[in-house]
Parts: C-alpha cells; sequence; structure tokens
C-alpha cells in the first residue's frame, strides 16, 4: 500500500472554502447597503402633485416660451434663476400668440388666449384665463367679444394690468385697434376704448394708460371709475422718432418710470406716476453712428432695470439699420440719474432678451437663440448657471417677480 497522502476531499474542502468566502462577502455588502439605505423607499402615490407659494420669491421669473415650432403649445414657465437643480417651478399654456401678466396684488396669473373650435381653424374664442399662483390651476375665463384680441409675437405692453390691479387692459387688434378693460372683480370687459393709428399700453396713474401712435406722438386716456374714456391728451409734438430712431415698444420700468431705448443707442425717460405724462428727456448710451465697430441695442425684450433704478441694455457690436433684433454679445449697465455707464457685461454667449431679478444682489437673465437661460451674477459680471434648453425653446419675454 502506497504511503501518499489521500487527496480525495481536497477539492470539496476548496469548494466549502469558497462558498464560505462568499457568504461573508455577501453578508458584508448586505450590512453596507443597509447602512447606505435602512429604510425602502416610500411607494409613490397617483396622482401626486404640488403646491407653490401665493406670492413668488425674488428670485423667481416669469418666463413667455413662445414655441415657435408649435405655437398652438405655447406655455409660460414659472423658474427660479438662484435654483441648483429644480430651477423649472411649473408651466402653464400660453397658446395662439398669447400674452401672460402675473397679479402682484393677487395670487393669481392671467392670459390672454385664443382657441378654434378645430384647434387650427373653426370658430374662434378669445378669452382671458385666471390661473392659481400656487396650484396652477385654471380658475376661471373671461370672454373677450368680437375676436379683436390682437395676436402677435409677445409684447408685455399688450397685456397690462390698472386701476391698482382690479382691472386687466387687453389690446385688441382687426387691424383697427383698441383696449378691451376688463374687470377682474367682476370678470367681465366693461369697456373697450377705440385708440385709432395707436398700439401698445403703458399704465399710467391710476386709472390711465398711455399708447403710442404712428405720428411718433403719445396719447394718454383717463377712465373714469366705471372703466370709460373721459379724456384723451395727446403730446403736441412727436417723442417717438419713427423714420431715423425709432423706440424699442417694450420699456424698462424704473418704478414708474418707463426706460425706452432705440434703435440708435439712445435711453428715453418718461414719469407715468400722474394722469399727466412727464417727458424727462433722452440721452445716448455713448454709441456712435459709423463707429468701428458701432455699437446698437438689439433683440427682443433688449431693456430691463432693477431695483436699484438701474438700466440695463442689451448691445450689439455689429449695429446697422436692419440689426435692432439680432440680439447681443454684451449688457450696458446705465445709472440714468447721472446718464453715465456703469457696467459692461460680455455675455459667454449671445442673447436675444434680458431680465434683471429684483432681488438686493441682482442677477441678469439672458435668454438665447437656442432657447436656453443664462445666469449672471450682476456683482461679478460672470456667468452662475446655464438652465439648459429643456426648460424652454423659445423664451421671448421675461417678468421678474416684484
Amino acid at each position: 500500500m502506497s504511503n501518499r497522502p489521500h487527496r480525495s476531499f481536497q477539492p470539496l474542502q476548496a469548494l466549502a472554502a469558497a462558498v464560505a468566502l462568499a457568504s461573508a462577502a455577501t453578508a458584508s455588502l448586505a450590512g453596507a447597503a443597509g447602512a447606505a439605505y435602512p429604510q425602502p423607499l416610500p411607494l409613490e402615490t397617483i396622482p401626486a402633485s404640488a403646491s407653490l407659494p401665493a406670492t413668488y420669491p425674488d428670485s423667481w421669473m416669469l418666463v413667455h416660451d413662445f414655441n415657435f415650432n408649435s405655437i398652438i403649445d405655447g406655455r409660460a414657465a414659472i423658474i427660479d434663476v438662484m435654483g441648483t437643480s429644480t430651477n423649472l417651478k411649473g408651466q402653464i399654456p400660453v397658446p395662439q400668440f398669447g400674452t401672460v401678466i402675473a397679479s402682484t396684488k393677487r395670487p393669481e396669473i392671467y392670459t390672454g388666449d385664443t382657441f378654434y373650435s378645430r384647434m387650427t381653424r373653426g370658430e374662434r374664442t378669445d378669452v382671458v384665463t385666471i390661473w392659481d399662483k400656487a396650484t396652477l390651476a385654471p380658475k376661471g375665463e373671461i370672454p373677450l367679444p368680437g375676436n379683436k384680441r390682437g395676436q402677435m409675437v409677445t409684447i408685455k405692453n399688450g397685456f397690462q394690468l390698472v386701476n391698482d390691479e382690479k382691472w386687466l387692459l387687453v389690446f385688441g387688434f382687426t387691424p383697427g385697434a383698441s383696449v378691451y378693460v376688463v374687470d377682474l372683480d367682476a370678470r367681465k370687459v366693461i369697456n373697450e376704448v377705440s385708440i385709432p393709428g395707436c398700439s401698445m399700453m403703458y399704465p399710467t396713474g391710476q386709472r390711465s394708460f398711455s399708447t403710442l401712435c404712428a405720428d411718433g406722438t403719445l396719447s394718454t386716456v383717463t377712465l373714469d371709475a366705471a372703466g370709460q374714456a373721459t379724456t384723451t391728451v395727446t403730446s403736441p409734438k412727436p417723442v417717438n422718432d419713427l423714420d431715423q430712431d425709432p423706440m424699442f415698444m417694450m420699456p424698462a420700468m424704473a418704478g414708474r418710470t418707463a426706460w425706452f431705448v432705440t434703435f440708435k443707442g439712445q435711453l428715453h425717460g418718461f414719469d407715468l406716476s400722474g394722469e399727466a405724462v412727464r417727458d424727462l428727456g433722452s440721452f445716448s448710451l455713448g454709441t456712435a453712428p459709423d463707429a468701428a465697430p458701432e455699437w446698437r441695442p438689439g433683440g427682443w425684450q433688449v431693456v430691463s432695470a432693477d431695483k436699484a433704478g438701474r438700466v440695463y441694455v442689451l448691445m450689439n457690436p455689429n449695429g446697422r439699420d436692419g440689426s435692432h433684433k439680432d440680439g447681443g454679445s454684451d449688457v450696458w449697465v446705465m445709472d440714468p440719474v447721472k446718464r453715465v455707464l456703469v457696467k459692461r457685461i460680455t455675455l459667454e454667449t449671445p442673447g436675444v432678451s434680458i431680465e434683471v431679478t429684483q432681488q438686493a444682489q441682482p442677477r441678469l437673465v439672458i435668454a438665447r437663440a437656442d432657447g436656453v437661460l443664462d445666469v449672471y451674477d450682476v456683482a461679478s459680471g460672470k456667468l452662475e448657471r446655464s438652465l439648459g434648453g429643456s426648460i424652454t425653446f423659445n423664451p421671448m419675454t421675461m417678468s421678474a417677480s416684484p
């Protein structure tokens, strides 16, 4: 008989050792997983919804996404420019060349909407829709008679609040120009004011509005307590040089002062706090015709103002006749009281519209042509974050939360 050790059970012993080692490793991983996730994730209930605050923080903004690829699916996005992950707080529909404005007195958002019975054709219905700020659910509709609601690429001054925000003004165009006066308490149209040859509304005094006219003048319509027009006063001479240097129609509002910027770089102010408009005159941003480069304002919403009253203008170094919608690569910050340039912010990517938050340390929001929203720290002039192109596709106008 051989004296060699018996080895027939060695493979079984090795297998047992491997199994014991694997069991120990599994127990170790399970322990680690248990430490990282001590409780299972809760079941998600459906439907699930969240509510927003009835008063939006001053870092929030209402962005009108015109959505050119599908205008019947336009929308307004509520965003937090300071958020690091959940910048998009919610959306409401604003279809068919719609308009939108948020109340500062009530927890409501208003949209001017047009609907067709066959979506893109058929019987037309114009309404003002009332949305709840917290739930973003519709609270009611106010019909606008006559199918006259002006449909155009969004201009904020076609949809304005007056009379301590008890009334809403809606621009009508057939092409005869008019203004609906909508009582938001009674939820009905109480008047339609004809403004022949004029367009847009700029709230003036308590129950008045001004409008820009085709001959360059500015007319102011005063309404009585019932919403009826009592007087119309027109400026004695043109304030808008339509032939040589016209104004962009959306001004920056610094309190009750409207600062309009012209195509060639003039800043023109109007005090709208009283029933009569006070012309504050104009001054140059520092541009010069035929300079190299020739800086001019350019874009859609090209001017904004912060809480301190400084005015921001989107500027394009390739200015020429017809460049007023090209967008801009820089933002010039002006002190309109001293009439001086106080800061220039060079953008990492050009923009088409701008808006400034009303924070103590404001942020400058740039709407880019590709739909991305860039947020700049005004103090440093540096890009803080980009919100990505999935929040909006064609952001045209923006309104900062007060």
